[in-house]
């Protein structure tokens, strides 16, 4: 029998799958903590759980992860070279150690507008290539013509030998700064995804595991290793693509609404007929915008794992997120003990770090550089939970609420506290770890909300239900107002919201939270079995995606009293080529743009029989019925 292996490392937990290739049946689950920075020990964990004897005949493995994202969001991405070509501009409010901006570039027909200044390129390389890891190189219409960027990679490349990424490889779309950035932040991630891949390759191989690996991208398509280390920058949102396609396979629907609660946050997306919903724009990571094409989502910083606290008898979720003191107490049974000793904590103390129900310890990351004030409190830490007092007033000093801030930010301190885990252990209603621990910290932190614990349980678990529902509430109605659709949620009115898809939740709690969200909408509310494990599944029930582009463009005369075409471009992913008649050009539009898509899903190991290609044509023209002045096909190619 063959089985197939998911591996989701997300930003909270970690889970291994493992399915009937010939059905898809899931057969084995686990989950693990996601372990940061090093996901491998989180992963290597996740396997453990799972039969070994059935790990030899597993022939495919398909891995998601947060690596992309995180390193993105946390700025820890390898140095890199940026050379932007032509008319742009590398904005001062953007953090680029080493950047070039010279001149040469083409126009919108791919003529080529200035030559390319090849001297200060090679003296820029030659300057930062002991400083850097990569290079990336974007220039102005390269997606029309890409031989600059081809002339200065080849530059590079013999210059140095380092990785060199161009914008045209990753985006067609314009837009010569977020191309560059696209590719500066893929060139970033080059060195790092390569040590993960070789490092989850070996724990696979140890294993003796013999199977395909496989990576998912942030558009629900799954890539061979070696495209995944081209392109790491891809790989950003897997984790909700993943969640999306579980949902999706498990559910058994192929047109749903997906809402999946995480430890950290709450993804709203939608799969529309067995295709994820994808984004006009490039995904935003951060403060940087891209051109890497992702699914649509709305995302919330709530999730099982978000902090709960009280602030002047006001309950607040979030938006950082801690480890629930019902799983905590697993590891650290002493906690418990803690929280039942009182803390002498004064109400204008009271803020999200000063909490009754709040432990601090060391992460196990080595800090680089820290401030005086910083070291100061990292030294007071230890490798078990410390509760606030043990912290602060057995020095007898107070440091500044900033202080710990930034140790946290840095992953240098992680945290423990109450949360809508820990709630929902509480209303019996998931009971997954230590219950005591939960009924422990809801009778410490009642006493401080001026309720009793069950009323704060509750309250919890209303506050993350009405989220999740404006989240989704937001993401189908994407162009009202999310005051007003606030308003639709939470007034009490004699109406609801009628979705005309069904909604799948995922994640572990998720059933608690479906009756709460009925009150919500009139819609088919589904949490399908093995929802907890749903990103892991996700990975597996992925198909081979591609989408292009191939334009075809008529070449005026330059006369303005005669708007006569004198020959027809094809401008392709990598290419353009130039002929006299708008039928050659049209048939060869069509050729190239399916052997481009037949090229990726070979290189990508898919099976090339099932391949299917959809081409939908836009034409514009002058007249109706003259010849197209343009003519845009684009490519849906998708394979098994």
């Amino acid at each position: 029998m063959r089985y197939s292996l998911g591996i989701d490392a997300g930003g909270t937990y970690t889970d291994a799958v493992l399915l009937n290739s010939d059905d898809g049946r899931v057969l084995q689950a686990n989950k693990a903590l996601t372990t940061y920075p090093d996901l491998i020990f989180g992963i290597r964990e996740a396997l453990d759980g799972l039969d070994q004897k059935l790990l030899s005949d597993v022939r495919l493995a398909c891995v998601s992860t947060t690596l992309a994202t995180n390193t993105i969001l946390e700025n820890t991405g390898y140095p890199a070279g940026l050379i932007l070509i032509g008319k742009t501009g590398i904005p001062t409010d953007r953090k680029i150690e080493y950047s070039i901006q010279i001149r040469g570039g083409h126009n919108s027909a791919g003529n080529e507008v200035e030559p390319l200044d090849i001297q200060p390129v090679e003296e820029f390389i030659l300057k930062v290539k002991n400083k850097v890891s990569a290079f990336a190189v974007s220039s102005y219409f390269s997606v029309r013509n890409p031989e600059h960027e081809l002339q200065v990679k080849e530059s590079v490349m013999q210059l140095t030998g380092l990785p060199v990424v161009c914008g045209h490889e990753l985006s067609q779309d314009l837009g010569v700064y977020e191309r560059g950035v696209t590719a500066y932040l893929n060139a970033q991630l080059i060195p790092l995804t390569n040590q993960f891949m070789q490092a989850v390759t070996s724990e696979i191989k140890k294993r003796n595991i013999e199977a395909k690996l496989m990576m998912l991208k942030c558009d629900g398509s799954m890539v061979s290793i070696e495209e995944a280390l081209k392109k790491p920058i891809q790989s950003i949102f897997s984790g909700p693509a993943a969640s999306l396609l579980g949902a999706s396979h498990l559910s058994g629907f192929e047109t749903c609404a997906v809402v999946d609660v995480g430890g950290t946050s709450t993804d709203v997306s939608v799969m529309h007929e067995g295709l994820p919903e994808i984004s006009d724009l490039g995904a935003v990571v951060g403060k940087w915008q891209t051109k890497v094409k992702a699914l649509r989502m709305e995302t919330s910083a709530i999730g099982g794992d978000s902090h709960v606290w009280i602030l002047n008898h006001e309950i607040h979720i979030g938006p950082r997120r801690v480890i629930p003191l019902c799983l905590a107490a697993l590891k650290y049974p002493e906690i418990k003990e803690k929280l039942m000793m009182q803390q002498n904590i004064l109400r204008n103390q009271i803020g999200e770090n000063i909490q009754p129900t709040k432990f601090f310890m060391r992460s196990g990351k080595i800090p680089d550089e820290l401030s005086p004030e910083e070291k100061d409190l990292f030294d007071r830490l230890s490798d078990v939970p410390y509760k606030v007092s043990d912290i602060y007033w057995n020095e007898n000093r107070m440091p500044s609420p900033m202080t710990m801030d930034m140790l946290i930010q840095k992953r240098l301190v992680r945290t423990i506290g109450f949360t809508p885990t820990d709630a929902l252990h509480v209303l019996g209603e998931y009971q997954k770890w230590d219950v005591e621990a939960a009924h422990i910290g809801s009778e410490v932190l009642s006493r401080f909300a001026g309720m009793e614990k069950m009323e704060l349980c509750s309250r919890v678990k209303e506050q993350v239900t009405s989220n999740i529902a404006l989240n989704l509430a937001a993401f189908l109605l994407e162009d009202v107002d999310r005051k007003e659709i606030k308003k639709m949620i939470s007034g009490k009115f004699f109406a609801s919201i009628k979705v005309k898809m069904p909604v799948v939740l995922l994640g572990g709690p998720v059933t608690a939270y479906k009756d709460g969200l009925g009150k919500y909408f009139d819609s088919l509310i589904v949490v399908p079995e093995h929802a907890d494990v749903g990103n892991a599944i996700g990975a597996l029930a992925a198909k081979g995606i591609k989408r292009l582009e191939v334009l075809v463009k008529a070449s005026l005369s330059e006369s303005k009293y005669n708007a006569k075409p004198k020959s027809y471009i094809v401008f392709y992913p990598g290419g353009r080529k130039e002929f006299s008649s708008y039928a050659e050009a049209l048939n060869h539009a069509e050729n190239i743009g399916s052997e481009l898509v037949m090229d990726y899903m070979s290189s990508s190991c898919l099976d090339l029989t099932g391949v299917k290609i959809n081409i939908s044509r836009n034409d514009i023209s002058l007249e109706e019925g003259t010849t197209p002045l343009e003519t845009r096909l684009s490519f849906l190619g998708i394979g098994q």
